[in-house]
This record gives structure tokens, C-alpha cells and sequence, in this order.
């Protein structure tokens, strides 16, 4: 049987920190001003996300955001569920510690497929101490970093319109950071989106035969440095659970743990 005290989940084998919803609602918040869907849309407390364009799931979603927000929960989703369906995509649920127990509860029970779990971190910006890293200014140039995104990624160019008018969509300042070899093109990418105090991290990508040399370290650190000169005090970015590495470079720079997330699809047929 579980405790739950303010901070903390107590069990009788660990105790284990519990996330804190207003930093959770925060940041979710953030994060949808940093990737700005097409479309969007809200039943109450959901937020319905759809980019008839892109298929990031960041983008084309159903976003709960207050734990208690179950009234009708069948029916709603049935209408969310609609939505998708006018746009030729499966339905998509986004699970983060704000959705409602209730809700989860029935995609599970409508067999649904869970996946994609992502750990969302924060790190103390005016306390952090960089590596020495080679400094990288920022580009102006949208479609040259766009190219350089999808070129790393592997991702096929017909996405260059619809990844350009997300970037060009947000409305914080954001600083595209890229690194590129004379010899062999785009190395490594990031965007840095500043939202007021939060700095949030998106699109880090290190071409495969350049990575574990210090470009993802030495790219990242380039724009936590920019956010702290232009008032960042927090920065937060989100990685899959499955992709060690980052983590760890992340941890080496002193990225902590916030909350996970994880996606729900609706099953076809």
C-alpha cells in the first residue's frame, strides 16, 4: 500500500519522487508553443492537436491536461476519436501524469496500443557548469537548417514544407543551431526554443558516423549557453526512454528526471 506525501510515493520496497503537477503543467504548456500544431482544439480540459501535414505525434494528439477531467470520458474520446479519422490518421492518446486514470483505463480496455514512452528532464541553468566546448551563433536560414535536419535523420525531403512551417510557427525566439563538415555536409542539429525562463530543446540529431565524438555535447552546450546569456534560467528537453546515450549526455550536463509521458494509438481495423 502505497503513502503519497507531497513530494514523495513511499512503498514498503522504495520511495520514489513523485512529479509535480504544476511543473508538469508548466511545461507541458511550454512545449506546445515550442512545436505549435496546425490545429487545435478543446473538449474541456483535452487538448486536440492535428498538423494535417506532419506526423510527429507531438502534433497530432489528444492531450488531457487535469487528472479529474473524466466526465463522459467514452463519449469525448469517440468525438476526438472522429477527428482524427476526417484527417486519414488513427486516433492518438498522450498519457503524461495529467491524464485521468479513467481515460487510460478505457483505451486499455479498447485495446489500444501503447508506445513511444519519453522521459521529459530540466536542468538548473544558472547553476550548470558547460564542458569547453567550441561555441556555434545560431542561423537565421529556416530551409538550410530544415535541410540539414531531415538529411541527418535520414528523413525524406517531402517533409521540408511541413517541418518549415512548424519552426516558422513558433513564436518564442529559438535559435537553429547546426555544425557542418565541408567535406560531407550536416553533422549535427539542434533547435533552442526560449520561452521567458525555460529554454526547451528540440531536434537534436548527430548524423550516425559522427556520433560518441563530443558533436552532440559540443552542439548542445552552444545552445544552453545562448538561452543562460538571453535569461534562461531552466532548461527542459524530452528523450525516449529507450535512447540511453542521450540520456546520459544529458545527465553529464546535469539534466534531471521531471515526469515521463508515453503515447496510446487506436487500434486499426
Amino acid at each position: 500500500m502505497a503513502t503519497i506525501g507531497a513530494d514523495w510515493i513511499v512503498t514498503e520496497n522504495e520511495i520514489i519522487a513523485r512529479p509535480s503537477l504544476p511543473l508538469v503543467r508548466r511545461l507541458e504548456a511550454v512545449g506546445f508553443r515550442a512545436w505549435p500544431a496546425s490545429t487545435v482544439q478543446y473538449d474541456g480540459s483535452w487538448q486536440i492537436r492535428l498538423t494535417a501535414g506532419h506526423p510527429s505525434n507531438r502534433l497530432n494528439s489528444i492531450v488531457p491536461l487535469d487528472p479529474f477531467d473524466c466526465r463522459d470520458a467514452e463519449l469525448r474520446l469517440d468525438k476526438a476519436t472522429r477527428k482524427f479519422e476526417a484527417y486519414g490518421r488513427p486516433a492518438v492518446l498522450r498519457q503524461t501524469p495529467l491524464a485521468p486514470p479513467e481515460l487510460v483505463d478505457i483505451v486499455k480496455a479498447r485495446a489500444w496500443t501503447h508506445f513511444d514512452e519519453t522521459m521529459v528532464m530540466t536542468c538548473d541553468l544558472l547553476n550548470a557548469v558547460f564542458p569547453d566546448t567550441l561555441d556555434h551563433l545560431p542561423t537565421h536560414d529556416v530551409g538550410r537548417f530544415v535541410d540539414a535536419n531531415l538529411t541527418i535523420e535520414d528523413v525524406s525531403s517531402k517533409l521540408k514544407p511541413a517541418l518549415a512551417e512548424v519552426i516558422a510557427s513558433i513564436k518564442p525566439p529559438s535559435g537553429l543551431f547546426m555544425i557542418e563538415d565541408p567535406s560531407t555536409g550536416p553533422v549535427a542539429t539542434v533547435l533552442c526554443v526560449q520561452d521567458n525562463d525555460l529554454a526547451g530543446i528540440m531536434s537534436l540529431s548527430v548524423v550516425r558516423h559522427r556520433r560518441r565524438q563530443g558533436i552532440g555535447l559540443e552542439i548542445l552546450t552552444s545552445a544552453l549557453r545562448w538561452a543562460r546569456m538571453r535569461g534562461a534560467r531552466m532548461a527542459w528537453l524530452q528523450v525516449k526512454i529507450a535512447n540511453a546515450g542521450a540520456i546520459e549526455l544529458y545527465r553529464r550536463l546535469g539534466f534531471i528526471e521531471a515526469y515521463h509521458y508515453s503515447y496510446w494509438r487506436k487500434a486499426q481495423g
